[in-house]
């Protein structure tokens, strides 16, 4: 190994130590600099290997001294299965609590719910009584678990009702209804966050961060696929509720993260909107989808999403000095940080993270600092524009019926 190489491996190692190791342990640094000063034997990527603390990973740490910081309080509106996953990641954390319940199954979901997180009945509410949450003084936001076509109507309500708010993505169904719900919150003096929570999850901000820092040269392209096999009757098979496909529900996440990387906006778009089944299941929308996008810089990718095939998420992002695959990418927990080359690289391999309460903690952090959050509505926004220029170029613009 050559002088340059020891003295970046010596660096390396400094910058390691000297980084918070929340949510990385001490078996991370000593496994990442081992891999730095191998580098002489491996791919050049690689030598950037370094842990970077994801941008929420302090917000859920007690002061050293001090009385304990209040929980920021939420109102977990819909009580699906994305919400519940939700109230038990909120459940772990000491700055995030579920403090109230918007249910239309007040008698049954609300209290079964209410008696596992010792909420108050008088804190569970119909849709109905949505308004009252105003003068519930333990609500500080309100989360938005709902259909989609459902998002912007509550988003804007909770707003002129004094609370922040976190929803779910997509934000909404279309960009028209984004730039609603972002003048709403605007208006109110409420913040405003989508929940991209592969934004708080430490392999992809590492990742991110290593390929930002030129690790694996300038990036050329992306590939990638994510889907699952959706059972009959879901409310995300109807357009009305849903907006569109699954372009919408988990494609969304190559075409976010994509744009995370480069910093920058889709300009071209190419789509194939297919749908085999005869069933009658896709009656309204998309059965598979694929899709390619150009950026400004040049950077191409191309991706694929489905309702009617499990697709384990992967993400790949090649450079012209080397390759980074996340696999899998899009799961709750376990995502698989590697570099891909002539000798294929672990950098970060599964471990159990909650997403939820990473997103939950930097939101009330930001709540708590009067910060804004790292995905906000702009965010959605942008991404709603480009899944609309990705239907356009499939045929079957977003809010009418499939192209047959």
């Amino acid at each position: 190994m050559g002088l340059i190489s020891v003295r970046q491996g010596i660096a390396w190692q400094l910058i390691l130590l000297a980084m918070p190791r929340s949510p990385f342990d001490r078996r991370d640094f000593l496994r990442l600099s081992a891999l730095t000063m191998g580098a002489a034997q491996m791919p050049a990527f690689a030598q950037s290997a370094q842990p970077a603390a994801p941008a929420a990973s302090t917000d859920a740490a007690q002061p050293a001294a001090g009385p304990p910081i209040k929980p920021i309080g939420y109102a977990a509106v819909g009580l699906g299965t994305i919400s519940g996953i939700f109230m038990r990641a909120c459940a772990k954390s000491q700055t995030a609590k579920i403090t109230a319940l918007v249910t239309g199954h007040p008698d049954t979901k609300g209290k079964r719910f209410a008696e596992m997180y010792g909420i108050p009945e008088t804190s569970i509410y119909t849709y109905e009584q949505y308004d009252k949450l105003r003068d519930n003084k333990d609500v500080d936001a309100v989360y938005i678990g709902l259909p989609n076509s459902m998002h912007k109507e509550y988003t804007i309500r909770g707003a002129q009702l004094g609370k922040h708010v976190l929803c779910e993505k997509p934000m909404a169904v279309s960009s028209a209804e984004c730039r609603q719900m972002i003048d709403a919150c605007r208006a109110s003096g409420r913040k405003l966050m989508i929940a991209y929570r592969v934004h708080y999850e430490p392999a992809h901000v590492q990742g991110r961060q290593m390929i930002q820092s030129g690790a694996i040269g300038q990036v050329q392209s992306f590939e990638g696929s994510y889907g699952f096999n959706a059972g009959a009757n879901q409310w995300r098979l109807t357009r009305q509720y849903a907006g569109g496909g699954p372009l919408v529900d988990v494609g969304i996440y190559l075409l976010n993260e994509t744009r995370w990387i480069t910093g920058e906006e889709p300009i071209a778009f190419t789509a194939q909107a297919a749908t085999r089944d005869t069933s009658g299941r896709f009656a309204e929308v998309e059965q598979t989808l694929s899709f390619s996008v150009k950026f400004p810089s040049g950077i191409v990718g191309t991706f694929n999403t489905s309702y009617g095939s499990d697709m384990p998420g992967y993400l790949r992002i090649h450079g012209d000095k080397g390759s980074l695959q996340y696999s899998p990418a899009y799961d709750y927990n376990g995502v698989h940080l590697m570099g891909l080359g002539r000798n294929t690289t672990d950098i970060l391999t599964p471990r159990t993270v909650d997403q939820f309460q990473l997103e939950a903690e930097h939101f009330a952090n930001c709540i708590r600092t009067n910060t804004d959050p790292l995905t906000g509505g702009d965010e959605g926004l942008k991404d709603l524009l480009a899944m609309e220029a990705i239907y356009k170029a499939a045929g079957t613009p977003m809010g009418t019926t499939k192209n047959r």
